[in-house]
């Protein structure tokens, strides 16, 4: 169930960050208010992940997922440049987060 916690809690703060840039700079009240709305349940659901899941671990792949869906999203949606760099970057943390999540952190 935990596992179901940490991916819920990814995909909330995932929506937080994109209404971020809907909000256009907090002009936009619905995506302003909605940043707070998705943090706070994505942190609660973070929070209930780490019953059995090492902090490590979890904390490690909600902030590396969340990354590389927002730079996604960012080219997807928002017509953002993905340059080598930015992809090769992007390859480096998705890597990282396998090897630390195969060293070790028990999981539910």
């Amino acid at each position: 169930m935990e596992w179901i916690y940490l991916i819920a809690a990814i995909a909330f703060e995932v929506s937080g960050t994109t209404c971020m840039k809907l909000s256009e700079g907090f002009t936009r009240w619905l995506p302003s208010a909605l940043i707070f709305v998705f943090y706070a349940v994505s942190f609660a659901l973070l929070t209930l992940a780490l019953r059995r899941i090492d902090l490590s671990v979890a904390y490690a792949i909600w902030s590396a997922v969340g990354t590389a869906a927002i730079a996604l999203i960012g080219v997807l949606a928002f017509k953002e440049p993905l340059t080598g760099a930015k992809a090769s970057a992007l390859t480096v943390i998705v890597i990282g987060v396998v090897w630390l999540n195969l060293a070790g952190g028990r999981g539910g």
